[in-house]
């Protein structure tokens, strides 16, 4: 409100624009606001000073203006512009800044293209997005083809928002979709793997999935997935299914607020649980979460989700070395949550999942993980040299401390001791 009504006492137009407009009218608080000006770029630091301003897009009109203090936040400030011709999938090759009739037809779809006026309380729509908006459709602004060829990303944020909204996509904007959906991969990875991870991480992630699945484009993003998927139904007696059916109902039951356990269901079938090693088990998987330039933090979580629930299957029989490695794990909660989904998914009781549950509320965190009672010195000190033979050692002794065999430092050198003797 300050930047709108500062924007104006200097002569300029200033509106709230794009999703917070949406949110506004739907009833939701917006995570940010943009405010949309006649002020230039320049005219916009002038007007705040260079203190309070960053020219982080200032070529394409954008300039973020810093709020009196740090709670304050700060807001992007974009003049009306038009674009030219858009080269790389991405990004035009030129702007020029214009009305705001005009600046409303580049946006993407109709339900962010409105503007606000924040001090006449007036929603400005020159593209149908309240009717839309009211109708529950998601509608590329004018030719669906070009808005589409100008931004690729654009065909998975029309998935996304379709999910989101629980609304459906206009006709011609869906096929629009599939028509292009072998151009998305001209979009930068790291793109498409932010608009998954927020599609993922959304309650409405199966919807998601399904859109995704009929309109092709998960084929061109995880086209592993698909060739699975259609092997497996291919050899299959039971009545014939779309591709990736078997997805849904486990995406559906995820509670979890986090894109990782929703990509472990997609990616699961990839898993060889054959292979001796985790690191051969995981090989198809790690390529994928590498390929989609996840952080290695989220490739561990999701390759060890997957890992661990061959893990959880029966976990009640399951030794405690076994057992309590798992439930100490940082991303626990997560494996019981996909433990869950996956077994309402197949109808049957998530009993190993409330089992752990049942014990992590009684187990505390020394009891999952105690302090180990020996380590690679105290091995090597009874003449065993550096090597695979040290590892070996320390993994018995810390299995029998986990299965509460060995309970204090002198049993375990004594256990050590009797390894070592035997062993020669």
């Amino acid at each position: 409100m300050a930047i709108v009504h500062t924007l104006r006492e200097a002569g300029y137009e200033a509106l709230w624009a794009g999703g917070c407009v949406r949110d506004q009218l739907l009833g939701l608080i917006p995570k940010d606001y943009d405010v949309a000006s006649t002020a230039t770029p320049g005219q916009v630091i002038s007007l705040f000073g260079s203190r309070r301003t960053i020219p982080v897009g200032a070529s394409f009109g954008v300039i973020v203006v810093l709020g009196p203090t740090k709670a304050a936040g700060q807001i992007e400030v974009a003049t009306f512009r038009s674009d030219g011709e858009y080269v790389d999938g991405r990004r035009p090759e030129s702007v020029h800044f214009c009305r705001p009739e005009e600046d409303a037809q580049r946006r993407d779809f109709t339900i962010n293209g409105m503007f606000f006026d924040p001090i006449a309380n007036e929603v400005i729509d020159y593209v149908g997005g309240k009717d839309d908006l009211a109708a529950g459709v998601i509608r590329a602004i004018g030719n669906p083809v070009a808005r589409f060829t100008e931004d690729k990303l654009r065909l998975l944020r029309a998935v996304r928002f379709a999910a989101t909204f629980q609304f459906r996509l206009e006709l011609q904007t869906a096929d629009a979709v599939r028509q292009l959906r072998h151009e998305l991969l001209q979009v930068s990875m790291e793109r498409i793997a932010q608009e998954l991870r927020r599609m993922l991480a959304h309650p409405t992630r199966a919807v998601s999935v399904r859109l995704l699945i009929e309109s092709g484009l998960l084929a061109e993003v995880l086209p592993e997935i698909c060739a699975a998927s259609a092997y497996s139904e291919s050899h299959s007696e039971a009545r014939p299914r779309r591709a990736g059916d078997g997805l849904l109902a486990p995406l559906a039951a995820l509670e979890f607020e986090r894109f990782e356990p929703a990509m472990s269901v997609l990616l699961r079938s990839l898993h060889n649980p054959e292979a001796t090693d985790s690191r051969r088990r995981l090989e198809t998987i790690s390529a994928i979460c590498r390929r989609l330039k996840f952080s290695n933090e989220e490739t561990d979580c999701i390759c060890w989700l997957i890992d661990a629930t061959l893990v959880m299957h029966g976990i009640e029989t399951k030794p405690l070395h076994l057992r309590k490695p798992l439930l100490a794990n940082p991303h626990t909660l997560m494996l019981l949550d996909l433990s869950t989904a996956l077994a309402k998914a197949a109808n049957k009781s998530p009993v190993d999942a409330e089992f752990c549950r049942r014990y992590l509320s009684q187990a505390s965190a020394e009891t999952l993980s105690p302090t180990p009672l020996i380590d690679g010195r105290d091995v090597m000190n009874l003449g065993i040299p550096p090597g695979p033979a040290i590892r070996d050692l320390l993994t018995t002794i810390r299995n029998d401390q986990l299965d509460e065999l060995l309970i204090t430092r002198e049993h375990a050198l004594r256990r050590l001791n009797d390894l070592i003797n035997g062993s020669r």
